[in-house]
């Protein structure tokens, strides 16, 4: 009863929080950064079509590296912002599925099925929400009856063949009479409309009171099974297939074993995805990354400074000097 009311509660708070998450996304004056928290806050919560939940163990107890490295990878996304895909490798399928030697599954038909000692509503696929639709009220617009019309048209006759004065009419009077009968069918109406909802209201309360949810169900093969849920879950060890390993709670992969291998069987085959593209691009071909050489340090060239005016003008004193000095040795 309290494992229940714990349950009720958080998914009581996970219902307001994704509420809370629809209305940033659609208010108008959040800022870029909240919406775009709140759209990957969405897209966590319904990961994998709400078949996938963060799971950082194995069903062991032990740390999964890629699952410990993914999500380290993923909180560094605001730096580099292909690293937001790293977190599907935290990421566990719910998909619980029974195969045996030759990695086929057995259906429901043929003699697997978990049993679940739980309401099934207990943990079933969260509503999604629905945007509220603003019914606009429509003008009831009046009605003029056929016959209030022909009774105008025989009392105008009437007076003329008469060949007294044709007074005016009165507007006020038929019109007061018009809206009394109109008033009046209106009232019929309604009264047979009001017995007519009221008859509909009583025949969907019938409808609506539903049976007492069972307590426990059966779930075929595969199944959708989260983490919390496999603590409710057991085998049943009368079927044809049973688990090697009975003792552990369904979650994952099961590998089964037949007690009647003679008779026939009812399987289905785990399709590989395809290679080839279906309206979309074909994957990229295998190959092996490797990384680029360091950058080496780039070369500098020492650039010669040029000599100065005053330093080419004792230069050229000293050339001269030379020739003088040169010029009497020679002599």
């Amino acid at each position: 009863a309290g494992g229940s009311s714990d349950r009720a509660v958080s998914r009581g708070k996970l219902r307001a929080f994704r509420e809370k998450l629809s209305n940033i996304t659609s208010e108008k004056h959040q800022s870029m950064l909240t919406k775009m928290g709140a759209i990957l806050s969405t897209g966590i919560i319904d990961a994998g079509g709400r078949n996938c939940t963060i799971g950082l163990n194995s069903r062991n107890g032990f740390t999964k590296m890629s699952s410990a490295v993914g999500l380290a990878m993923w909180l560094q996304h605001w730096h580099w912002y292909p690293m937001m895909h790293m977190l599907s490798l935290a990421l566990t399928p719910t998909l619980t599925i029974g195969l045996n030697k030759d990695l086929k599954y057995p259906k429901a038909s043929s003699g697997f099925e978990i049993v679940c000692n739980s309401k099934p509503s207990t943990f079933a696929y969260p509503k999604k929400l629905e945007e509220k639709k603003e019914e606009k009220k429509k003008r009831v617009e009046t009605v003029t009856l056929s016959t209030t019309a022909k009774e105008k048209a025989r009392l105008a006759r009437k007076r003329a063949k008469e060949g007294g004065d044709v007074e005016p009419e009165k507007d006020g009077g038929d019109k007061m009479e018009n809206s009394d009968e109109i008033k009046k069918e209106s009232t019929d109406g309604d009264a047979m409309d009001v017995d007519k909802e009221k008859g509909g209201e009583e025949m969907e309360k019938k409808k609506k009171k539903r049976e007492p949810e069972p307590t426990s169900f059966r779930m075929g093969n595969p199944a959708r099974i989260t983490k919390a849920q496999s603590d409710f879950c057991v085998f049943d060890l009368s079927q044809r297939y049973r688990p090697i390993r009975p003792n552990e709670s369904p979650f994952g992969v099961i590998v089964l074993t037949d007690s009647t291998p003679g008779e026939e069987e009812d399987l289905g085959a785990v399709m590989a995805p395809s290679l080839e593209p279906d309206g979309e691009l074909a994957p990229p071909e295998p190959f092996e990354w490797t990384p680029p050489p360091p950058p080496q340090p780039p070369t500098v060239v020492e650039k010669k400074e040029e000599p100065k005016p005053e330093d080419k003008e004792e230069s050229v004193e000293k050339d001269e000097k030379v020739d003088e000095d040169v010029k009497p040795m020679e002599e």
